[in-house]
This record gives structure tokens, sequence and C-alpha cells, in this order.
């Protein structure tokens, strides 16, 4: 994601307290048929008027850059006015042209801005919004509309709610008779308004219109524009100023209806009599059907006939059986008294909106295959979740309405924290139902922060990869900005980098590839040599590095991919290497990879870095279109760099011959989208997912929907090296008002709502892999060694079993393959076991052998075989303590007879 600087925008937003001309304002515009379409500007002074810096600016569709503009030039007479006519218009109003120029190419739901000098001199429509502009029975669609005379100071407040009635006159389409002159100097007058008949005082219990009568039971009310009178409870109120300007009624208990289909609560524009919830109302007014959303409006007249009275909330749950079952409770109060995740968290700080949901939604395409079963997805998704919004008109309220007190740097609320009880008024709006509470929610904090992993006990490798959102640092030297993209100013690039630094200073990563980092070199003053100075300022226990490749950009783009790593413990082998062949010569990023060494093992891998074609359509055609299969636009190119970079990598383009190589990015696809299975099918899986076993991983939230955009894809003998993958979630769930922006924050959240620390440093999560370095070993490093020249004793007629003594033997990699096995010769009577301790297995006798010299070898599980070694064991003769010499004699006397019988014998 990122800020396109086509004009000063932060100027132009930070005008809006700054002092601007009235001298010249819109006056007149015209949505017509076709192509008819015009604007008018008239000087309001009594002098002469110099155009110089005035530019006109017109926004399209809600978005934040500038579509077109004019730069107007030269003088305007006093009290005089200059016409823009859209180039293909008829010849009728080309007729009154004193300019044509196509930032007229309006449609009733786009903003034109007036600036002089970069400031704001007046307005039509609202900035960053998209809707057809209405109110008060004028529209900016098929309409004239001229400036009420009394208007005589432009709108300066871009971003306020836009309601052309208020200072518009509206006439029928095409009407160009006043184009060319204002304040009463010529054109169709609009006709004066009565006075108003006097009204008759309203009657409570008289006939009524029922509310389940006025909402019907489809989708629009039966009775639109009918002037009715209507009593019922006041459910919830919000009048304020800063509110919805209404109230919301519910009907009397006698006046409920049977039909479940017809709800029985409808909302009342009418702020002019103070109404408290409880009050019993009788209200005449007329029914509208505002965007969709049944109302009471031109409300003449609200009495209060009771007060004290109860309204009990209707309960109701998620997920819907259909998409416009709430339909039935429009303008009901609701409550919903379930476990809800908060699955959105954009519009929090700028519109006070939360998306809650019965569970964590993904993409459909991060869950299941694109196609049927990711559309299937989508539609539950749909039917799980509902809309939180704060009933508050005003944008960038401070403080913001969640979580209590106020949101912070510190007091966030993230997507996946829960909220058990939610109670309000509902209603629908700007395409969804949304309930405004009438009790403050109390969330819980089910999914808090959480500090970097520490590396896995069993690794001593790590490689990240980190988005740094537009990490541009102007030229280098504090000047520069604003630039093409990121911050805007110096202090907003000071603010921008202290948080990435201390993402990725708390990461501890010995490489990390970078994405959306400023393409411009690899000098002294580029955005790589910033980073790595300002990390190593941060971070003293390690030198931070960058690769140079040696080139003054890498490929065409403002954005390229990087690698810094830690140099105390990797160092860079082989060449550094990109491509920028097709299919990088456009769209795709330039690939970028280098090979590293381990100074504590000597592992050699290599860390590739990729950055794919983002969804965004522009101009995608043919096979690059939206083929409504969940992928978006664009998927054709980014599977065709998904194949080019697995046969790249595959050629080692650093000139490493090594099997281990890891490639980390952006690849703007999603888990089972076509890119990330191309990878697959080349040799390149999906290393979070194959470690989890499931793809409910994620790095990035869009529209309320989590998936994964930046993967760690990894060849299978690194993959079977890796012991733990994760997302390390300090951005996608944060809400973006913490960031590091000024723009949309009042000067107190620009304080409240920033600090140094690593949360919502960029839009995407780091990817976290950590790898544990195969050891190889030559076979004599393999080998078992047994000590030489080694000596046992051992008592003659030991018994059976005796261990005689332990071996003295080494085993080097008795991890892998421990020794299993002693093989001996020299000897039957004495065994070695597993563990090397000898043992006596027949009779010692020491007249028979009073020493015995074995052979010994030490094998282990994969077969190698230690040198043979020699082993003594001495024989120890056991004799009795007393005197034998007696004995002897008389035995010698005793024997001498039968050895003289025996002599004769033999003669």
């Amino acid at each position: 994601m990122f800020k396109t600087k086509i004009t000063p925008l932060a100027l132009i937003i930070a005008s809006l307290s700054a002092p601007a001309s009235a001298d010249l304002i819109i006056s007149e515009y015209i949505e017509g048929s076709s192509n008819n379409k015009a604007i008018e500007l008239y000087n309001n002074a009594d002098t002469e008027l110099s155009l110089e810096g005035y530019t006109l600016s017109l926004y399209s569709n809600g978005k934040s850059e500038v579509g077109n503009s004019v730069d107007l030039t030269g003088t305007l007479a006093a009290n005089s006015t200059i016409v823009i006519v859209n180039p293909s218009s008829s010849d009728e109003l080309k007729a009154k042209a004193d300019l044509e120029n196509s930032v007229t190419g309006f449609n009733g739901d786009d903003t034109l801005i007036l600036t002089k000098n970069g400031n704001i001199v007046d307005s039509f429509g609202q900035y960053e919004v998209q809707e057809t502009w209405e109110g008060g029975g004028v529209s900016a669609k098929n309409q004239t509309l001229r400036r009420k005379d009394a208007i005589t100071s432009g709108r300066t407040d871009a971003t306020a709610t836009f309601d052309p009635s208020v200072e518009w006159d509206s006439f029928e389409i095409d009407v160009f008779d006043g184009l060319g002159s204002h304040a009463g100097n010529g054109g169709t007058t609009p006709e004066p308004i009565p006075e108003p008949e006097p009204l008759e005082p309203l009657v409570c219990g008289a006939e009524k219109t029922l509310i389940n009568a006025i909402q019907g039971d489809g989708s629009a009310s039966p009775l639109v524009g009918t002037l009715v009178e209507l009593e019922g409870v006041v459910s919830s109120d919000f009048q304020g100023d800063d509110q919805l300007k209404g109230f919301f009624v519910s009907s009397l208990a006698a006046d409920i209806d049977a039909n479940p289909l017809t709800s029985e609560g409808v909302f009342v524009y009418f702020a002019d009599t103070d109404v408290n919830v409880g009050d019993h109302v009788r209200v005449q007014g007329t029914v509208e059907e505002y965007f969709d959303a049944t109302q009471i409006g031109s409300v003449s007249q609200v009495v209060v006939c009771n007060t004290g009275l109860a309204v009990a909330a209707t309960k109701i749950t998620l997920p819907l059986a259909d998409a416009t079952d709430l339909e039935a409770f429009e303008g009901m109060l609701v409550t919903l008294e379930q476990s809800l995740v908060v699955a959105n968290n954009f519009g929090l700080g700028r519109y006070g909106e939360v998306e809650l949901a019965t569970e964590r939604l993904y993409q459909g395409t991060q869950i299941a295959l694109p196609g049927d079963a990711a559309n299937a997805v989508e539609t539950e998704n749909l039917l799980k979740k509902i809309l939180l919004d704060d009933g508050s008109t005003v944008q960038n309220l401070d403080p913001t309405a969640y979580p209590a007190p106020g949101l912070s740097a510190e007091n966030t609320l993230r997507t996946g924290d829960t909220v058990n009880t939610v109670t309000g008024a509902l209603a629908y709006s700007f395409g969804l139902y949304r309930i405004h509470p009438t009790l403050a929610p109390q969330f819980i904090a089910t999914n808090a922060r959480e500090d970097a992993p520490e590396l896995n006990a069993e690794a001593d490798l790590r490689v990240a990869s980190f988005n740094v959102l537009n990490y541009f640092n102007g030229d280098g030297q504090g000047e520069g900005f604003p630039t093409a993209r990121g911050a805007d100013s110096e202090a907003e690039f000071i603010r921008q980098e202290a948080k990435i630094v201390s993402a990725i200073s708390a990461i501890q990563a010995d490489v990390v590839g970078l994405m959306e980092i400023e393409n411009d070199g690899f000098g002294e003053f580029s955005a790589i040599a910033s980073l790595v100075n300002a990390l190593n300022e941060a971070d003293s226990a390690n030198q931070y590095a960058f690769v140079d490749f040696n080139v003054d950009q890498i490929g065409t783009d403002a954005i390229t991919t990087a690698l810094i790593y830690r140099a105390n413990k990797v160092e860079e082998v082989g060449t550094a290497a990109i491509t920028t062949e097709a299919p990088f010569d456009f769209s795709n990023r330039a690939p970028i990879a280098q090979s590293f060494k381990s100074l504590e093992t000597d592992e050699v891998f290599t860390v590739a870095v990729s950055h794919l074609k983002s969804k965004s359509c522009g101009s995608a055609s043919g096979n690059n279109a939206d083929s409504g299969d969940g992928q978006g636009c664009w998927n054709e190119i980014r599977t065709q760099g998904a194949n080019a970079f697995a046969n790249w990598l595959d050629s080692k383009p650093t000139g490493v011959d090594d099997e281990d190589t890891i490639l980390v990015g952006d690849m703007n696809a999603y888990a089972m989208e076509d890119p990330i299975r191309a990878f697959a099918d080349k040799g390149y899986k999906n290393v979070v997912a194959e470690l989890d076993g499931n793809t409910l991983g994620y790095s990035y939230s869009f529209s309320g929907r989590a998936g994964s955009l930046d993967h760690a894809v990894a060849s299978a003998s690194l993959l079977s090296k890796v012991v733990s993958a994760k997302d390390w979630h300090i951005n996608a769930d944060e809400p973006i008002s913490l960031d590091y922006n000024v723009e949309f924050k009042s000067e107190g959240q620009q304080s409240s709502l920033y600090s140094e620390s690593a949360y919502r440093a960029s839009d995407h999560d780091p990817v976290i892999i950590d790898i544990k370095s195969e050891v190889i070993l030559t076979p004599e490093e393999q080998t078992p060694r047994i000590a030489a020249d080694q000596v046992f004793s051992i008592d003659e007629n030991s018994a059976i079993d005796t261990i005689i003594g332990t071996l003295e033997f080494s085993d080097p990699n008795a991890d892998v393959s421990p020794v299993v096995e002693f093989i001996v010769s020299g000897s039957e009577i004495i065994t070695v076991n597993e563990q090397g301790q000898l043992i006596v297995t027949g009779e010692l006798d020491f007249d028979v052998e009073s020493t015995i010299a074995l052979s010994v070898q030490a094998k282990d599980s994969a077969d190698n075989v230690s040198d043979s070694v020699a082993v003594t064991i001495n024989i120890t003769e056991t004799s009795s303590d007393d005197d034998d010499s007696g004995s002897l004699l008389w035995l010698s006397l005793l024997l001498a007879p039968l050895s003289i019988v025996r002599r004769f014998k033999t003669k």
C-alpha cells in the first residue's frame, strides 16, 4: 500500500486551518446529460483579481489523489465569472465557455477543491468519500446547482460532511441560462419560498401511521414521499451537532404487528425539539429513503406525549441466514448477546467504525482454491459481520469512542480482540448495516500484543521478510520532502524510521529481505544506507550491513527490494545477483539474491527477495483482468513471475552451488492462489503453511479480511532445516491511526497515537524463519575413536557378568549416529556392551591365563567403524592367607608309600 504524491496533498489538508481568500468561489455547477458538465467561478471582490496561484482539482470516486486539475491564469474583473466547460459538451454549453478542460469530468459523486497557493479556498463534495451528493431535495447528479446569493465565502473544510442543499439551489437538468453570471446578474431565479401555513398542534393518541406500515416488508418504504404522523418511544438519542442530528423511535407495545418482516423502529432526522430516551413522542414528517435507509425527514413538529417509558432491545444473532435479514430490524433497538471478534479496525480513528464478526474473517483465496470455493468463503463472510458505528458525524474524533477511554499508542484495539455484548440502534448507511451503541461496548484484549519471538532453542540462524511501507529518505540529508512516496516531511520520516528500526532490531534476524524501500542505489545517502546506519545506532550489539548490487537503481520502479544482514553473524559469499529480464522488465519488481555463510557453523544458504505485481487493476486487460475467481487483477503476470523466479533461483545466480535457498517477500498473492502454488510445483514450499499444517497464518488485512501476501518459500533441503516459522503480528492487527503519519489527526493525537514502538511500523507483518544449520562432518570426524593402550584388572574366578571397567572412547556425531556395537576379538570370555563396559562371560583362571589381550573396534549406527585398538586385561591370582607348609609335609609323607607302589607297578 502506498501514498502517491501527485500533488502536495498534505499541504492541502493542513490548510484546513490556514487563512483562505474569500475572493474566488465556486458559484455554479452543471452535471447535465451526456458530457454537459461545467463549473463557474466567481470573483466576490470589488476589484480585479489575479488568478495566478489558483488551482481547481477533481478527486474522483473518493480517491485521495488528484484525477484532473487546471491552473488558472490571467485576471478576473470584479464581480465577474470564469466558466470552465467539458471539452465534449454540447455546442450550446461550449458557447458559454471561457475555458475547456477535463477537470469537469465529474459524475455527481466526485469532489472539487479550489486552492490558492496550496490553501483551500472552496470545495464541493467531501474529500476521500464517494457518494452522490444529495440532501434537502438537492442532488449533484443530473441537475444544475447555483450557489445561494447569501454565500460569499468558500467552504474550506473539504473533509466535512457535504449537504448541497445548505449552500446551493437546484434547477432542472441542462439548464444553462444562468451560466456566466452570479449574484442576481442573470439566469433563472428560484421560486420564492412562500410563508408557511400555521401548523395545527399535534394531538397525542389521534389517528396515526404505524411505524411497521412506514417500514413495510420490503427493502424500501411503500410510503416514500408521504406526509405522516406517527407515535413511538425514543429508543436512542443522537441529536447532537456532531452526531446524526436525530433520534430513533420504536413502536408502542400496542402497535406492534405480527409480521416478522416489518421493522418496528425508524430514524427521525430532527434535532430542533430536544427529546430523551424513554419519551413517548408524536412526530409529523415525510417518509424518505435516504441512501436506501428509511427515515422521517422534513419534520415539521415533534411533541412529547409521555416520559419514562422503557424500550426492550430485540435480540439478533450472527451469522445471518440471508444478507437481507437485518432489514426487518432497521431503526430498532437491538442487542447481540454473543462473543464477537474485531474483524476490521481500519476506520476506527477516522470514522469511529469497527467491524465485528463471529470469528476472524479470511480472504477466500487464503483458505480455499480460487473460484467457486473461494467465492463461497466470501459469501459466508458477508453473513458473519456487522459494523459498529460511534453515532458521530465528526471525523478524527478525539478521543475515539473505542476502546475506552480512547485509542492511543498504548491502548490499542486489535483485530482479533473480542466483545461479548453489543446493544444499540440498527441503521443503514453507506451500503452497510451498522449499530450505533446506546451502551458502551466493553472490549477484551483477546489478541494482545506479543514481543518478538525468541530464537528457537534448536536454531542458530534467523531469516526474516519485512515490507517497510515506502521508506523514502528524501535526499538523505534531511531535505527533499515530500518524496514520491512515504513521509511528507522530515519530521514524518523521523517518526517512520524510528518505528521500522524498532521492529527490525527486535526481530534479531541474521538476514532480512526488505520490500518497498526507495530505489535510489547504494550510495552514502541512499535509503538503504540510512536504514542500516539507523539500525547500527540503535542496536550496538550487532553490526548491520547491506548487500550492494553496484547499480544506481534496481529496475525502473520507484521502490525496490533489498537485503540487509548482521555482519557479526553471517558473511556474503558468491556474487550478489539481480535480473531484469521478462517478466521482471516491468510490473513484477526485479528479483535479487545473495548467498551467505554462517560465521558460527559455516552453513551456506541463499536468500532471495520478491515483490510481485500488486492486485490493483489499473490498465489490466485480457488474462490479467479480474476473472472473478478471487485472485484479483494481474494474476497471470504474477504467476509468470513465480515460475520465472524459481527457474532463476535454480540456475544458482549467485554462483554458489548449494541447494539451501529461501525466497522471502511480498508476493501480492494469498496462500491458495496460483503464484504460491506455482512456487510449490517448482519445489519451493510455503514455509509457514508447511509447519502450521494449514493456511490460517496471515500477514495483512484488507477490507476486514486476513490473509498472507508475505511469504517465505524454501527449497526442500532448506525446508528440512526450518524449526520455526511465524508471522509477527505487529502491523496487520493494529489500527492504521497508530502509524507515523500526522494527517487526519488532531495536534493531541499526533502525540497520543504515536510511539517509537514496532507496532504499526508498516501495514504488512514481518515473516520470521528460524533455521537449524546442518553440521556436515568428514568421515574421519564422524567415526568413533577408542583410546589406545587401555589396561584393566580383574580377579580370577570373578562371577559371570562382572563389569571389569569401561572403555575410554569418543563419538563426535553421537546425536546423529551413536555407537551401537563394540567388535571384540582375542577372547571368548570377555565382551563389550554398547556403553563400552567390559564384561566377564566365562571362567577366569590365573594358572591358565594371567593376561588377556583384546582387539576392540567401535561401530556407530551409520556403520562407521573405528580403528582397532589393543586392550589388556590382567588376571589377578587369588590365594589363602594361612601358612600351608606343615600340611604339605604331612601330605607328602602320606603319599610316599603310594609312590613306591606306583614305581613297582610300572616295572
